[in-house]
């Protein structure tokens, strides 16, 4: 590192400040706090959308899985897509119709208290693991670059995440956020040509070199129940995930429910499918770079871990000024912002209801920012219980995997069906993650063959079918 580059990092992390100041000011009640008064631009909140689906994952898991393995990631994709267009129009809708500041509270109005809270939890247990994961991936990469200890560089974003999301409110996340989706499709345009520059042979030996090694395969259409990565299982598993995070978490959907009228939450997610799948493109790019670089330079030593790839190339390789864009880009990743919908559906699905149903608009307001410092504490510790991790993108699928079919299957039962439940819905929720974890846990250990990419299919399924069932049982509906 040289001054040039901490002026590159400075620069991007001082914007991110100016961006959380100048629209984040006069947050005077929740609905400023968490919606932002439903006047944030469309395309804002695509990019947003975009920036925290992106992560820290996708900059330094996708060129890793790239690097080892081959570009069938590419097929989640696939499915993915598909679920963006069946959340526009069966989830947003009902979203907007309820008014919903947390997602959750559409399950009160549907099936009652209980399932609200027991949805809010399973959120609260899945993002925090999740993006527990995502800040281990951006901090580590940094610890590498800079030479700091992991557990420092975690304490040092950590803190500077809880100030600007405290302050600023979801405002702040969604403009900032269009701004690092900005920031990581330029660092990853500007690596990508450069390991282009320094492949001897150019494009020709890279399809050679990276074909040869089987690295260039992308769709896996064998009929392998057992195997993660078949397009079947792929697709599927993209789908369910996709149907999950997009339309039954509070972390991405608050970001398209801070436009005006449904209409553009719906154009808003639409338009993600083409602002995503370059992003994707690019990064797994990298990774193939990477393998085609150190297959043509074996002299070179390559990474300890291949999920540390590209924070070995960027300390070792990149040239001043470059290096420091790529920083800035992990930098960015790594203040997370999922403290904002945490912080959130506590105070709209547990506090407010629950502890204190009559509060002042102030008092609700500094128990949100109060959740931040907490809800960033959790995620501290998380993040420090990653380490031993090796493939931290597949880790981040296997944990919504297993829960977060339980959530979608809840909320696909009160959009497809008129059934009434509520004992019942936590009763099949507790169940089926009961059941998903229990055939992880069998899959892990030799036990059964069955991929891990299933489970959400077979969670959300069995949730689905239970609560259905208990609907019909009276002391259910309580």
């Amino acid at each position: 590192m040289n001054g040039i580059d901490f002026i590159i990092v400075a620069a991007s992390v001082a914007l991110l400040f100016v961006i959380s100041y100048v629209f984040g000011r006069k947050e005077n009640n929740t609905d400023d706090f968490f919606l932002g008064q439903r006047k944030v631009p469309l395309f804002v909140a695509c990019l947003s959308f975009i920036a925290t689906e992106v992560s820290a994952l996708t900059i330094v898991g996708v060129p890793a899985t790239a690097y080892s393995e081959n570009w069938e990631y590419l097929q989640f994709f696939v499915g993915s897509a598909a679920a963006r267009i069946l959340v526009a129009f069966l989830f947003i809708p009902v979203f907007y119709k309820y008014n919903c500041t947390s997602i959750y509270e559409f399950l009160r109005h549907r099936f009652g208290s209980q399932t609200q809270y027991a949805g809010s939890i399973f959120f609260f247990i899945t993002r925090l693991i999740g993006s527990g994961v995502r800040l281990y991936a951006a901090c580590m990469a940094i610890g590498i670059i800079m030479g700091w200890r992991i557990d420092l560089t975690i304490a040092l974003f950590i803190i500077v995440s809880i100030i600007f999301i405290a302050y600023g409110g979801v405002k702040a996340v969604v403009w900032a956020g269009a701004y690092q989706a900005i920031a990581f499709f330029t660092a990853g345009i500007a690596l990508l040509i450069y390991l282009y520059l320094h492949i001897n042979g150019g494009l020709s030996a890279i399809w050679q070199t990276a074909g040869e090694a089987g690295r260039l395969s992308v769709f896996n259409l064998k009929l392998d129940f057992n195997n993660p990565t078949t397009f079947w299982a792929g697709t599927a598993n993209a789908f369910f995930i996709g149907l999950a995070v997009f339309g039954t978490d509070q972390e991405l959907m608050q970001r398209l429910l801070t436009v005006e009228t449904r209409r553009k939450s719906q154009n808003a997610i639409m338009l993600t499918i083409c602002g995503a799948l370059p992003i994707l493109c690019i990064y797994l790019a990298i990774g193939t770079l990477f393998y085609v670089f150190f297959t043509q330079n074996p002299n070179i030593p390559g990474p300890e871990e291949t999920k540390k790839v590209l924070s070995y190339y960027t300390a070792n390789f990149l040239p001043a000024g470059l290096k420091g864009l790529v920083l800035a880009a992990i930098v960015l990743a790594s203040i997370d912002s999922p403290l904002s919908s945490l912080s959130s559906s506590f105070v709209m699905d547990i506090y407010k209801p629950l502890i204190k149903k009559q509060a002042s608009e102030k008092h609700y307001l500094n128990v949100s920012r109060g959740g931040i410092i907490v809800f960033g504490l959790i995620l501290a510790g998380i993040a420090l219980a990653c380490q031993p991790i090796k493939n931290i993108l597949w880790f981040a699928f296997e944990i919504i995997s297993v829960t977060g079919g339980a959530t979608l299957g809840i909320f696909l039962l009160g959009v497809l069906t008129k059934r009434k439940s509520n004992i019942g819905n936590v009763a099949a929720m507790i169940i089926s993650t009961v059941s998903m974890t229990t055939l992880l846990l069998l899959k892990h250990n030799g036990i059964i063959g069955l991929a891990w990419s299933w489970l959400i299919v077979l969670g959300t399924i069995e949730t689905f079918v239970l609560g259905f069932v208990f609907s019909y049982i009276p002391d259910f509906h309580k």
